[in-house]
């Protein structure tokens, strides 16, 4: 058989450093305070009652955290995706040797 001695590489290991990861941990902490403080706003000045202003913190602060949430993750997968294609010999996964 002409294809016996291919081997199929080892696919990508996307680790972002720890601190990258705390960050955006941070982000996403942060994002959900701030749609909570814009929930909160909007609504208390849009409802009659102060059970607006919780259901609009409380929907504020799950939108901001997943939104910023979605935004992290795609960051850091770019980021660990670029740093294995730019140092392959970095690679956890590499063959130690072969």
């Amino acid at each position: 058989m002409p294809f016996d001695g291919l081997v199929a590489p080892a696919p990508l290991a996307p680790d972002p450093p720890p601190t990258a990861r705390y960050g955006a941990f941070a982000a996403i902490a942060i994002g959900g305070l701030l749609g909570f403080g814009i929930g909160y706003g909007v609504g208390d000045l849009l409802g009659s009652s102060s059970t607006w202003a919780a259901v609009g913190a409380i929907i504020g602060a799950v939108t901001g955290s997943v939104g910023v949430g979605i935004v992290a993750n795609l960051t850091l997968r770019a980021m660990g995706e670029w740093n294995e294609v730019k140092h392959p010999e970095r690679s956890h996964d590499s063959q130690e040797q072969e």
